[in-house]
């Protein structure tokens, strides 16, 4: 990906005004000017309604064209703006990836009669009653689509379980019984077996649901002209399946085409085991890292910035990392959330956009506000700086001083057009840290580019420089002769 910079270009509290697609047409070309490489979109598609964020997805093929669920638009908008919104974006070179919703469905038409076992919720593969007759949302037959694209309608046989009894009025987790039915085996072992995870969970090893999802996809990539799937719930959905859906994305697709997911643990034999199974073709977020920074962030006196790469996927497999710092799942008021704090941003976003290895991705809470009842104001101006930095000084080879546990930089060495430059980070008082940067360089002088330091730094005849840091902040510096 060389320097390139992804942008996470939505959050959970956007207003549901249907201006989201107008707005960000308007904004690509400044997101370029920026230092934004990519998008990733919120989910397109119709949901339960068009308050939704998008992932009780229900019509894959309804981007804002057909009047269902009580509207026509998305909470993002129709699906012209969403066309002119690429179109716009891909004139100013910044490659689109859509939110690809593949675990299960949300929103039913109509409730069917069928068998199912009501499973243990602490461990699904504990059937705590025999079969019997449920009533459950799993009807999907789309009358406003009215078989535009595909007339394939959904019954329970297309999923694998549901969590409401709508005949006894019960919630609990039910798996739907039935020859070749049950929970697939290829998912997280969380809670037994994490198959299930909301609404009408999708029977993804069913031949006819099979061929659906391929069909949909190759209809999807060419109706809408993205460059890329982000997946969600991955550990969620069979393994196999994933491994199929996106071998059959790239024969059908003939462009460069990047495919990145969500695999939400932080335990690394679990992630490895993951992409062993699916064959190391779906990059995935680092969520290990996203961890380490948040406790780093919140128990900062106790913390060992020296591990904060311990156990991370940009450490083990650097060329398949997507890192970030936060997301729309943890930001305040959601199921997963670990937002970062504050104070430690500025640190964060330098571990991930100013070292060697990763696809950063900024996420829009961060750069431009979360909002609704948080209201928290993104710091724009420090990532612009940052990403100013990653494209014009971040590169070449790089070499770590962790130093103590407050204290670490790291050197990146430059190549034919560009000097070294020198990070420092700490997470307690001030201080300096002594890392050298080639002997070619002595004499040279050296300025701290974030607007921290106004000193100036004269690299020594060894090629070492006494590169300084002020309290709980990130540093930068670069030649400026």
């Amino acid at each position: 990906m060389g320097n390139e910079v992804m942008l996470q270009a939505f959050e959970w509290y956007l207003p549901n005004d249907g201006n989201y697609y107008k707005n960000l047409a308007k904004e690509a070309k400044n997101l370029k000017e920026k230092g934004i490489d990519s998008v990733w979109l919120p989910p397109m598609f119709k949901a339960t309604s068009a308050d939704d964020v998008g992932y009780g997805v229900y019509d894959l093929y309804d981007l804002g064209e057909f009047d269902q669920k009580q509207s026509v638009r998305t909470k993002y908008g129709t699906v012209e703006e969403l066309k002119y919104a690429i179109e716009k974006l891909h004139e100013h070179e910044i490659k689109v990836y859509a939110d690809v919703v593949l675990n299960h469905k949300a929103g039913a038409d109509f409730t069917e009669v069928f068998k199912a076992y009501e499973v243990n919720p602490d461990n699904r593969l504990e059937r705590i009653s025999d079969a019997y007759d449920i009533e459950g949302w799993t009807g999907f037959d789309f009358k406003g689509r009215n078989g535009k694209y595909s007339e394939f309608i959904w019954h329970f046989q297309h999923f694998s379980g549901v969590d409401y009894d709508n005949r006894q009025s019960k919630k609990a987790i039910f798996e739907i019984a039935g020859e070749n039915k049950g929970f697939s085996a290829e998912v997280s072992n969380e809670n037994g077996n994490f198959d299930y995870l909301m609404f009408a969970d999708i029977d993804h090893n069913h031949p006819d649901v099979r061929k659906e999802l391929f069909s949909w996809g190759e209809w999807f990539v060419n109706y809408v002209n993205v460059d890329g799937f982000r997946y969600d719930a991955l550990k969620h959905i069979d393994d196999g399946f994933i491994v199929d859906f996106t071998n059959h994305i790239k024969n059908v697709v003939k462009r460069d085409f990047y495919f990145f997911g969500e695999f939400w643990m932080y335990d690394d034999n679990n992630t490895n085991h993951y992409l062993y199974d699916t064959k190391y073709d779906v990059d995935l977020f680092d969520v290990a890292l996203h961890f380490n920074m948040y406790n780093a962030s919140k128990d900062s006196d106790n913390y060992d910035m020296r591990k904060i790469f311990d156990n991370t996927l940009v450490q083990e497999h650097p060329t398949i990392a997507v890192t970030f710092v936060d997301n729309h799942d943890s930001e305040p008021g959601q199921s997963l959330e670990s937002f970062v704090e504050p104070w430690f941003k500025k640190i964060a976003y330098g571990l991930i956009l100013l070292r060697k290895d990763g696809y950063p991705c900024v996420f829009y809470g961060d750069y431009y506000k979360i909002a609704g009842e948080y209201n928290i104001e993104g710091q724009k101006d420090m990532i612009d700086n940052l990403m100013y930095i990653r494209k014009n000084y971040a590169y070449g080879d790089q070499t770590d001083y962790m130093e103590s546990e407050k204290l670490i930089g790291w050197v990146r060495h430059g190549d034919d057009s560009h000097d070294p430059m020198a990070v420092v980070i700490s997470t307690g008082d001030m201080g300096s840290l002594k890392m050298n940067i080639g002997k070619e360089n002595a004499g040279k002088k050296y300025r701290e580019l974030t607007g921290d330091n106004p000193n100036t730094i004269v690299i020594d005849e060894e090629g070492f420089g006494e590169f300084e840091v002020g309290i709980a902040t990130l540093t930068c510096w670069v030649s400026y002769e």
